[in-house]
């Protein structure tokens, strides 16, 4: 990757909880790359990572937010405008929790006031979050907005249950606003439907370490991992992409348009 790629442009990064979640390695590659930016995230989300040692490596503040509320949002814009000194080229969103995943409800027996915080936590609060940018005209021309998805949007993934849905409508959202924000300032907006990662939230799913394993045999990459991703998220957020919107990128190893792989047809050769 070419050396300051991002030099000279400031933005949010949000998620980071730990050392293994894609946005504190996209954070720790955006900063290398010559960016400054803030870090956020929700303040009990906070309390469970280690968000401020990675504020200290990128020389840079952490402001509290809660992603599904506005009012936070918009503290947190004038905070970390005032901070850094003007308006943010790019935005990450790495938000994404499901109460009926972690208390084990399957897909027919949701819970459904859990189901409407997952909506609202894992795609809303994205929407949330550029309508609050566009009202308040934060956002420079040509800037980047970047959600993280996964391919159970538009593929069954049983053990995924209303997440595939939330992600769904994140999707749909990204091309919303995308053509919205497009038109009204050159601002693009993509999701990225990255590999099941060995993140908190992702081994946090039932069933994912023989996915993991399903996923790297079937893809002829193998999986895709969360440096590889960050440092495709700041491709993304870089003028090398400018003409990219509205698009849900697959960055999977070839997962995503593999039918069938030699690795999985022998293991059920004999059967």
């Amino acid at each position: 990757m070419p050396d300051n790629l991002l030099k000279g442009k400031l933005g949010i990064i949000t998620g980071a909880l730990d050392e293994n979640s894609i946005a504190w390695k996209t954070a720790l590659k955006a900063k290398e790359q010559g960016a400054r930016f803030v870090l956020t995230n929700a303040p009990i989300a906070m309390r469970m990572g280690a968000i401020n040692e990675l504020a200290k490596e990128c020389d840079t503040i952490v402001i509290p937010a809660d992603a599904t509320s506005t009012e936070d949002i918009e503290k947190l814009y004038t905070e970390a405008k005032e901070y850094l000194g003007g308006n943010f080229d790019f935005i990450l969103h790495s938000i994404g929790m499901s109460p009926n995943i972690r208390k084990g409800r399957s897909y027919g027996d949701l819970n459904y006031d859990w189901a409407m915080k997952s909506y609202d936590v894992s795609a809303i609060s994205f929407h949330k979050m550029m309508q609050v940018a566009e009202k308040q005209d934060v956002m420079n021309e040509w800037g980047s907005i970047v959600g993280l998805s996964y391919i159970a949007a538009q593929k069954v993934f049983p053990f995924y249950t209303d997440m595939a849905d939330a992600k769904a409508l994140l999707e749909s959202i990204a091309r919303g606003y995308g053509y919205r924000f497009g038109k009204l300032k050159k601002v693009r907006v993509n999701t990225i439907s990255q590999s099941p990662t060995k993140t908190t939230a992702g081994t946090g799913i039932g069933g994912f370490d023989s996915f993991y394993n399903f996923a790297e045999s079937l893809s002829p990459l193998g999986n895709a991992s969360a440096e590889a991703c960050a440092e495709y998220i700041v491709t993304m957020f870089s003028d090398y992409t400018r003409l990219v919107t509205m698009q849900n990128l697959f960055h999977d190893g070839g997962y995503s348009c593999t039918g069938i792989s030699e690795d999985i047809m022998e293991k059920f050769k004999d059967l």
